[in-house]
C-alpha cells in the first residue's frame, strides 16, 4: 500500500521536472544567443553552448548612443503609477457594480459591456488624446490605458458578488458608507483577483509601445519597449543598406543578438514581479471569513 504512492510521487515528480526544463530552455537558449558572437551565429545559428562569446549586443544597448537607462525608468514610472490607478478605478468599479444596494447597477454593467463589443476606432481615439493635451507628456503614456479594461472589470465584478450580503448588511447597521465598507471589507477579501487584474495592467503598461507612437515624439518620454523597437528596425535597416551595397565601411552591428538582449531586457522585471503575487493566486482569502 505504501509502494504505490512513493511510485506516483517518484513518477509525478519526474514529470514536473521534464516539464520545467523543457520551459526553461526555451529562455536559456535567448539568455545564451544574446551573449553569442553575431558571426558565430550567421555561421552556426542559434546554439545553447555557442562557440564564441560576445558582450556586443549588450554594449550597444546599455552603452551606445540611445538613452535606454531614461526609457527603463519611464517604464518603471508609467507601470506602477499606471496599475496603481488602473487597479484602484476597476476595484471601485467592480464594487458599485457587486453592490445590491446601488441603483442602476445592472444598466451600468450593461454600458460597461457594450463597450467590450465596440470600438470608436483608432482617429476618435488620437483626437480625444490631443485635445486633452497630453501629447509629449508623460500623462500620454498612462491616461490612455487607464480606462479600465471591461474584462477585468466584470472578474472582479464577479467575484465581489460571491461575497455574502450579510457583511454588508452588518457594516450598514454600525454606521460604516461604501467607501469604508469597500476598502475595509471588500477588497481585503478580494485580494486574490486584485492581484490577478495587477498582474495584467503591470504587463500591459511595461510592454505598451503603441501609446509612444502615437502621442509621443520628444525622446526623453520613450519608454523601454518603443525604444527597443526603434533601435531594432534601426539595426535592420542599417543592415538592409549595406547588404544592397547602400552604405559601405560601416560597422556590422549584431543584430540577433541584440534582439535576445532586447527581449531579456524587458522580461526581467515581469519575472522579478510575478512571484510576488503568485501566493495570491492559489491562497483563498474569501475562506473563513464569516464565522458560523
Amino acid at each position: 500500500m505504501t509502494s504505490r504512492p512513493k511510485f506516483f510521487d517518484a513518477v509525478n515528480a519526474a514529470l514536473i521536472g521534464i516539464i520545467s526544463i523543457l520551459c526553461i530552455l526555451p529562455m536559456l537558449l535567448v539568455l545564451m544567443v544574446s551573449f553569442t558572437d553575431e558571426a558565430s551565429i550567421k555561421q552556426f545559428g542559434y546554439q545553447l553552448f555557442p562557440s564564441e562569446l560576445s558582450l556586443d549586443a549588450y554594449k550597444l544597448l546599455l552603452f551606445g548612443s540611445t538613452p535606454l537607462y531614461r526609457s527603463y525608468m519611464i517604464s518603471i514610472i508609467v507601470t506602477v503609477v499606471g496599475t496603481i490607478l488602473a487597479v484602484t478605478i476597476t476595484s471601485m468599479a467592480g464594487y458599485t457594480l457587486a453592490a445590491k444596494h446601488i441603483r442602476y447597477r445592472n444598466g451600468l454593467g450593461l454600458f460597461f459591456f457594450i463597450t467590450m463589443v465596440f470600438n470608436t476606432g483608432l482617429v476618435p481615439w488620437y483626437l480625444i488624446n490631443l485635445n486633452l493635451g497630453m501629447n509629449n507628456t508623460i500623462w500620454a503614456l498612462i491616461i490612455p490605458s487607464l480606462v479600465f479594461n471591461p474584462f477585468n472589470l466584470f472578474l472582479v465584478r464577479n467575484y465581489m458578488s460571491q461575497i455574502p450580503p450579510s457583511l454588508t448588511e452588518a457594516a450598514k447597521i454600525d454606521g460604516a458608507s461604501d467607501f469604508y465598507i469597500a476598502f475595509r471589507i471588500y477588497f481585503p477579501l478580494c485580494m486574490p483577483v486584485l492581484a490577478t487584474i495587477t498582474l495584467f495592467y503591470g504587463i500591459a503598461y511595461w510592454n505598451n509601445w503603441f501609446n509612444a507612437i502615437m502621442l509621443v515624439d520628444n525622446e526623453k518620454l520613450y519608454p523601454l519597449q518603443y525604444l527597443l523597437f526603434k533601435l531594432n528596425s534601426e539595426i535592420s535597416m542599417i543592415q538592409q543598406m549595406q547588404s544592397s551595397g547602400a552604405i559601405l565601411g560601416a560597422q556590422t552591428l549584431p543584430q540577433e543578438s541584440v534582439k535576445m538582449a532586447t527581449a531579456i531586457l524587458t522580461i526581467g522585471p515581469v519575472v522579478l514581479f510575478y512571484p510576488f503575487l503568485q501566493r495570491y493566486f492559489i491562497k483563498g482569502l474569501l475562506i473563513g471569513s464569516l464565522k458560523e
